[in-house]
């Protein structure tokens, strides 16, 4: 994947770096692959707004994935490379020999016409899925399941990649981007080779508008808001954050900077071998 710059005729078009979809292969999803996405525009059961600045937006259709890679020693071709309004990866169209045909995230380098497949005896190669018991060590991986059978629900966004470090004991070792080393079971599946898409960070949208499509609101900072809607509010003329010298929080008082937030006792807490980094106080 690439990206293409505008000549800076308009103010949008002067940062403006968007992806230019040479991968792309095919315009319209495979139909029987697809279902309705209803927005929920932040808003629970009940009709509250619980998640903000969210709304609008363009249609969408929500592209079944296979993330659990069900057909096992199965050889199938890639149709085509698509575009998925509803993640950052691009993805795969596999058809098996029975016509049978799934999504599957597409990793860098799987082009359409290759072979692809899912089990314990398939090759180590970009696109096949294994269990991590059978994988060499030292390979980036994704799409990783965290519990054997439910299907990939680590390492599925543009660009990410794992490490297998090693193998111990029923479990293997996983380096994360993050620096974490995290133990999960070695019949767990994980597909070989990195997420697509790899540019994916270094767009730039170029207008508020084009974020708007995307289902985003303005998100308005707290210190320019009155004391009745935030803790950072008022102040008289530009304050650093409130009226005195307020610490960075959220509309509902939690701390925003620094405050950490996971649960001191979690079950996961025993398949962590290392933390991820942490920076170093000067």
């Amino acid at each position: 994947m690439g990206l293409k710059t505008f000549r800076p005729l308009t103010p949008a078009s002067r940062f403006k770096e968007l992806p230019d979809f040479a991968e792309i292969t095919k315009d319209k999803p495979e139909k029987k692959l697809t279902t309705p996405l209803k927005k929920s525009g932040g808003r629970n059961n009940n009709g509250r707004m619980t998640m903000r600045h969210r709304g609008g937006g363009h249609k969408r259709k929500y592209r079944i994935i296979d993330f659990k890679r069900s057909k096992r020693d199965v050889v199938a071709e890639v149709l085509s490379i698509e575009y998925d309004p509803n993640r950052s990866a691009r993805i795969a169209l596999l058809q098996y020999p029975d016509g049978d045909k799934t999504y599957i995230v597409a990793p860098a380098g799987l082009e359409v016409g290759a072979k692809v497949s899912a089990g314990e005896k398939v090759d180590p190669k970009v696109g096949n899925a294994l269990p991590l018991k059978a994988i060499p060590l030292g390979s980036a991986i994704h799409n990783i399941e965290i519990i054997p059978g439910r299907g990939a629900q680590m390492i599925r966004s543009a660009g990410s990649q794992a490490i297998l470090a090693s193998r111990e004991a029923g479990y293997a070792l996983i380096k994360l981007a993050s620096g974490e080393t995290r133990r999960i079971n070695e019949e767990s599946y994980a597909t070989m080779g990195q997420v697509g898409n790899t540019d994916h960070m270094k767009v730039s949208s170029g207008k508020a508008g084009r974020t708007r499509w995307l289902g985003r609101r303005p998100h308005v900072r707290g210190m320019v808001m009155n004391p009745v809607d935030h803790p950072m509010g008022g102040g008289q003329g530009k304050s650093k954050g409130g009226g005195g010298r307020h610490h960075p929080m959220s509309p509902w008082g939690q701390l925003a900077k620094g405050f950490k937030t996971r649960r001191k006792h979690k079950t996961s807490d025993r398949f962590i071998v290392q933390r991820r980094k942490v920076k170093a106080k000067k």
